[in-house]
């Protein structure tokens, strides 16, 4: 996780919060029950990932005077507490839509295959003691597992409550790479 240099006791605790972030996200992904719903599956797989956003974003407003992360951070918060509360209001009507063995062992090998890939990026992200730049390399495969969960899901028969959510979550979180990406390369000169 380290870009070979001395890390300083700000980035160290940052850090620390981080991965406690991190770990929580992984197993409240991973270690749900799953249902014969794709729907209520993929509700209970996103919750914790967007609570894990939310909470890496508090984690960067505890350090940070930049801005454009603060100003990141904060839309982060607000547009994933909605989604939250949108998805556990749909929740229980999307979970009466019943999916096909086939169709939910399909569903699963792909999630599986996102979220390994986004936990390793995470995991293997890029710290030093930019502290901005930590929290967008960080956040980039985050929002961008999100894209993918949601492209995966939206191949199945779910409940239509969960069709302009799942819109919202690709539409804010592809904005949200463009701009961290934009801003990451101006933090590190590239």
């Amino acid at each position: 996780m380290h870009c070979h240099c001395e890390l300083n006791e700000t980035t160290k605790a940052y850090l620390d919060r981080f991965c406690i972030i991190l770990d929580d996200m992984i197993h409240g992904m991973t270690h749900r029950a799953l249902t014969n719903s794709i729907a209520d599956n993929f509700i209970m797989q996103m919750i914790p990932h967007h609570r894990a956003a939310i909470e890496m974003s508090v984690n960067i407003l505890d350090y940070s005077n930049n801005m454009q992360i603060q100003n990141i951070a904060s839309n982060i918060i607000t547009e994933q507490t909605k989604s939250i509360e949108d998805m556990l209001n749909v929740q229980c009507v999307c979970s009466s839509i019943r999916n096909s063995q086939c169709h939910l062992e399909h569903y699963q090998n792909r999630f599986n295959t996102i979220t390994a890939a986004m936990f390793e990026e995470m995991c293997n992200a890029c710290t030093d003691n930019n502290l901005n730049a930590n929290f967008i390399r960080e956040m980039i495969p985050h929002h961008q597992g999100a894209v993918e969960m949601s492209g995966n899901v939206s191949q199945y028969i779910i409940c239509p409550q969960l069709h302009p959510i799942i819109r919202s979550i690709t539409v804010s979180q592809t904005r949200g790479i463009a701009r961290m990406e934009t801003l990451l390369a101006s933090l590190t000169g590239r």
